[in-house]
Formats: C-alpha cells, sequence, structure tokens
C-alpha cells in the first residue's frame, strides 16, 4: 500500500544522524565531479533495463527472479534484474561514487539507510505509454510516481524537510523508457491506428509531463535515456531480421526518429524551466558502435543471446531448463534475446557517466 508524504513521522534525531553517517559511506567515485558539487543519490525511473527487481511479487510474466539470471551476481544469485549480473542502475551508482548496488524500492529487505542514496521505482514491460505497462502488467510511470511520493514521504520522516529537499534536487534521476513501447505497443497494436510520427510525438508528450512532475516535487537534474538501436536485438533479428538475421532498419529508423523528437522534446523543457537540467543521454550510438566492432571491447557473439539459444529467449522461456545457453557470457554483447550481458552494460555506462556528467552542473 502507498503512503502519501504527509503520513511521514519524525524519528530521534540521534537515529537521524546514525543513517545520514551510514549514507556517508560511499564507495569512491570513478567519475570527477565539479568542485563543491555532490550527488547524493541515484533515482532510477523506467522499464527492465533498470529493474532490480520490482516485479518480483507482481502477477507477471515479466520478472526474472530465477535461474540462469544473475548467474554471474553476488553469489549467483538471480535477483530480479534482466541480466546475468548488475544492470545500468548498479554501473551509474558505482560510476557516481554513491554505491555498489541500487535497490528495487520494493525490496522487501531494505534499510532506511538505503533510501537516502536512491532507489529504482523501474519496471519491467512497462513504458511512457500507459498501455504498454498495461500489456506488460507492470507498474506504469503513474504507479513508479506515486511510489516516489510516498518515498519522499519517508524521507522526510527520517531527515526532516530541507534535507529531503537536498537530496531531491542535487540527486541525478535517470529515466529509462520507450523500448518497449516502441517494440511491442506500437508495431503490434497500434501500427494500424496512425503512422510512427504520431505515435513518437505522443510519447515525447507524455514524457514531457512525466518530468513536469517530477519537478514540481522538487527535483532539478535528471537524465533521460535514448531508445537503443531496437532492430539490432536479437529477438528482432529473430522476428523481422530474414533468414540471416540482420539488424531490422525500420525498427532502427524508428528508433532514431523518436530519440529525435525526445531530444528536442528537452530542450524545450530547458528552455521553459532554466532552473532544471533536463539531460539527453544517447545509449543508441554506443550499443550500435559495440554490435557493429565487437574486436574493439573483446566479444565475439553480437547477434543472439547469451541464454538458451538466444534468439527469441527472455524472461520465462529463459530458464534453468534451457540446455543451450552459453557457458562464457563474456564473449556476449546480450544475455538473453532483449537484454545485454553485464560487461555490455559496464562499458556503456561508463562512456556515458563520463561524456555526460558535467551537464548537470
Amino acid at each position: 500500500m502507498l503512503l502519501s508524504s504527509s503520513s511521514s513521522s519524525t524519528i530521534p534525531l540521534v537515529v537521524s544522524i546514525f543513517i545520514i553517517i551510514l549514507c556517508m559511506r560511499s564507495t569512491e567515485a570513478l567519475v570527477k565531479l565539479p568542485e563543491n558539487e555532490s550527488i547524493p543519490a541515484v533515482i532510477v525511473f523506467g522499464d527492465s533495463i533498470v529493474d532490480p527487481g520490482n516485479n518480483n511479487n507482481l502477477a507477471t510474466v515479466s520478472k526474472c527472479n530465477y535461474p540462469p539470471y544473475g548467474r554471474d551476481f553476488q553469489g549467483g544469485k538471480p535477483t530480479g534484474r534482466f541480466s546475468n549480473g548488475k544492470i545500468p542502475s548498479d554501473f551509474i551508482a558505482e560510476e557516481l561514487g554513491i554505491k555498489k548496488l541500487l535497490p528495487a524500492y520494493l525490496d522487501p529487505t531494505l534499510q532506511p539507510a538505503d533510501l537516502l542514496t536512491g532507489v529504482s521505482f523501474a519496471s519491467g514491460a512497462s513504458g511512457y505509454d500507459p498501455l504498454t505497462s498495461k500489456i506488460g502488467s507492470a507498474y506504469s510511470l503513474s504507479d513508479q510516481l506515486e511510489m516516489f511520493k510516498e518515498y519522499i514521504g519517508k524521507l522526510k520522516g527520517l531527515v526532516g524537510e530541507e534535507r529531503t529537499s537536498t537530496i531531491l534536487s542535487k540527486s541525478i534521476i535517470f529515466v529509462v523508457q520507450g523500448s518497449n513501447d516502441i517494440t511491442f505497443t506500437y508495431f503490434i497494436v497500434r501500427q494500424g491506428h496512425g503512422d510512427f510520427a504520431s505515435y513518437a510525438d505522443y510519447l515525447v508528450t507524455l514524457a514531457s509531463s512525466f518530468l513536469k512532475e517530477l519537478f514540481a516535487l522538487g527535483v532539478r537534474r535528471v537524465a533521460v535515456l535514448s531508445a537503443p538501436p531496437l532492430g539490432c536485438l536479437p529477438s528482432q533479428r529473430t522476428l523481422a531480421g530474414g533468414v540471416q538475421r540482420e539488424c531490422v532498419d525500420i525498427y532502427n529508423d524508428e528508433s532514431k526518429f523518436f530519440n529525435s523528437k525526445l531530444s528536442s522534446g528537452l530542450n524545450s523543457l530547458n528552455t521553459n524551466f532554466p532552473l532544471a537540467k533536463f539531460v539527453y543521454v544517447d545509449i543508441y550510438n554506443p550499443l550500435l558502435d559495440i554490435i557493429q566492432n565487437p574486436q574493439k571491447s573483446g566479444f565475439e557473439v553480437v547477434n543472439k543471446g547469451c541464454c538458451g539459444t538466444g534468439l527469441i529467449e527472455v524472461s520465462i522461456l529463459c530458464n534453468r531448463y534451457n540446455p543451450f545457453t552459453c557457458n562464457d557470457t563474456k564473449k556476449y554483447v546480450f544475455w538473453d534475446s532483449f537484454h545485454p550481458t553485464e560487461r555490455a552494460y559496464r562499458i556503456i555506462v561508463s562512456e556515458i557517466i563520463q561524456k555526460y556528467v558535467d551537464g548537470f552542473f
């Protein structure tokens, strides 16, 4: 049950101080921040790319809290992360020197101290389009926003109004959506009801509305990730790439078109909200470069995932009973037919953090 921020309660001062001290024990930042600047927390909204397990207890097929997911995670434990190990939200928190792992907000073992350094509200199979989340039985962005409001109330109860305001305004919020909207909702459901240009405009309008709501709640630094080269995902190669399973041009073209619209929408928001930083983060080209030039990063397999045959398996089709799962994930760009491996994620996150972090100051 979600709680309103007004339901927060005051806890003893000594407990608050103890929690703050715990949160100061962060990992060492791998990127240099401007002098006198800080990032107290990383907060994430989005889909399966950054869902560390919020879907675990949800009645949906879009979850992966079972082997072989997580086989390269700490202790080989499946946590609900859609990969063989860590996911981008973990690496972002690590690169920024905040903590090694970014927990799911709905993790039943979440501790109060975890809240002060950030959580992920992301839900696998969600999207900007409410229909996407409905189809995937996922937590929609509206649901994630309600969780965020509850989170704010908890923060106020832990450290008070002033510190909460600082956390919200100084933290970097990451929004990762759009892939499910394009690959599933548009091409399978909405394509017959209008052209993609109109749908892309619709998605950007929804994204802009969501970002405005975040601003109203006190958020000032937001990174919005682009859509990846969806036509080069193993699943899309299998479904529409022909006998040779080539990258599907139409999916990549629509990704690029949506990305151009999204970038323009963020530029408009930056003009209208000068106190905020809405930063467009291109992940299309970094992932495409790895796929087209795998040898530069030591990859060997780019057109299929490690799990099962790698052609179509994702979520429940990627399971311990599939005898074809690979032995060495380091050779693979993709873990399953839709999600990259931990190693690919690490490379991409390192690149984007180095490129974009200065844009928040």
